[in-house]
């Protein structure tokens, strides 16, 4: 199955349910097509580079001391969940992407830097539906590393347990949907 490279302080959120959107361009090696989604399930992978306070909400920064205290043996890596697309969009509307900090831990002065990173391309806005699966461990690949956003991980799950209920979902989704429109 596909595998989504994330900050492993956003994965701990999106699998406690303080995140529900991804906003995505790309990694160093996609600057030519920008982000794309690749799969519509897909492994949460978490890593652990380019993560700093600053660039988290001070009420969500104990996700960044929980992973630095719990990182994996040398050369492997652990997953822990799955998602699935919901909607996915591309927006460049400054106040849009300002009106969805209640969907994402970030700080705003990081979100700032990510749309100044290649501004002529939209920013993919992914709000997704989370599960918890039993902890997968695998070895590190060397096809893995480098600043890409997706990799395959020859790996499959069985179905895994929401992180929100289906209410909380549509909650959010209809709050979300108000406003991208």
């Amino acid at each position: 199955m596909e595998s989504l490279k994330e900050w492993a302080t956003v994965v701990k959120a999106l699998e406690n349910g303080d995140q529900s959107v991804l906003l995505r361009k790309g990694g160093i090696l996609e600057t030519a097509s920008g982000f794309k989604v690749e799969s519509k399930k897909f492994f949460l992978f978490p890593t652990f580079e380019h993560q700093e306070l600053a660039y988290i909400k001070p009420q969500f920064q104990h996700y960044l001391n929980e992973v630095k205290n719990n990182h994996p043996k040398k050369g492997h890596n652990k997953i822990s969940s799955y998602a699935e697309v919901i909607v996915d969009l591309e927006i460049s509307s400054e106040d849009k992407i300002k009106a969805l900090s209640p969907f994402h831990i970030w700080s705003d002065s990081y979100i700032n830097e990510r749309q100044n990173w290649m501004p002529e391309k939209p920013m993919s806005v992914i709000f997704l539906k989370v599960y918890k699966i039993p902890e997968i461990e695998i070895p590190l690949k060397s096809e893995y590393h480098g600043c890409k956003s997706w990799i395959d991980i020859n790996a499959d799950t069985e179905d895994g347990e929401s992180v929100l209920s289906d209410s909380e979902i549509n909650s959010r989704l209809k709050k979300f949907r108000d406003v991208m429109n």
